[in-house]
């Protein structure tokens, strides 16, 4: 089973940037009968982006449940096919004259600094020279790896953290109804322009657009100005 996509519509916008994304889509939450989502929160897990795109057709969800049990049911060779998936997806880059950037927690958010690679602490230390990338909502990861870049996420639950990640040096990710020019004081980006945020400039918010349930969700997840 292939672990690693390249049709997202916004990653695709970053290849006019020189990069090809892949991205690793487990099935958020529990759903799969196993929590891959630590610091979710009820308005982010009922509009998550499960329901948004491809990721509304039951195939294509069924394709990340057996993924994520994969996961956790037999780790040591779901390890294996990721490595071997990365090692393909640098060659095929390399073809095509583009630079390969990796993002394993589409729809989950599992600490992979902490997960075992074969003989390497980490998948992010057996391919070193890559750039890997998330969002989470979890604050307190440690020990990240230099080629790791992470955007802290806000939820409705989650209000608190946002300028303790900041003084962490994170940029911090919010999903809203119309984007405003700044929140709370900082400059809002465009988080929808493409999916490279390890190229977004510091102390900045990204706004991203609401999508799929969250278009016409109620609870505070989504802020609308």
């Amino acid at each position: 089973m292939q672990l690693l996509s390249r049709s997202n519509a916004k990653t695709v916008k970053g290849e006019k940037r020189g990069y090809l994304t892949y991205i690793l889509y487990l099935a958020p939450g529990n759903i799969s009968g196993y929590e891959v989502c630590g610091g979710r929160s009820p308005g982010c897990f009922s509009d998550c982006l499960f329901t948004a795109g491809r990721g509304r057709m039951s195939a294509v969800q069924q394709a990340r449940i057996r993924k994520t049990k994969w996961f956790f049911e037999d780790r040591e060779s779901f390890m294996q096919a990721l490595h071997s998936d990365i090692a393909k997806a640098i060659a095929y880059s390399a073809k095509k004259g583009m630079t390969p950037v990796f993002r394993l927690n589409g729809t989950s958010d599992i600490p992979w600094e902490s997960i075992r690679c074969g003989k390497h602490k980490n998948i992010f230390a057996a391919y070193p020279e890559q750039i890997f990338y998330d969002y989470t909502k979890i604050l307190g990861r440690i020990k990240i790896p230099k080629n790791y870049h992470l955007t802290f996420s806000r939820s409705e639950t989650n209000d608190k953290e946002i300028l303790k990640a900041f003084s962490k040096g994170m940029n911090v990710s919010i999903v809203f109804g119309n984007l405003p020019r700044l929140h709370m004081g900082y400059p809002v980006i465009d988080g929808d322009a493409d999916d490279l945020r390890f190229l977004d400039p510091s102390d900045s918010i990204v706004g991203l657009k609401a999508k799929g349930k969250a278009i016409r969700s109620t609870n505070n997840f989504v802020i609308r100005i």
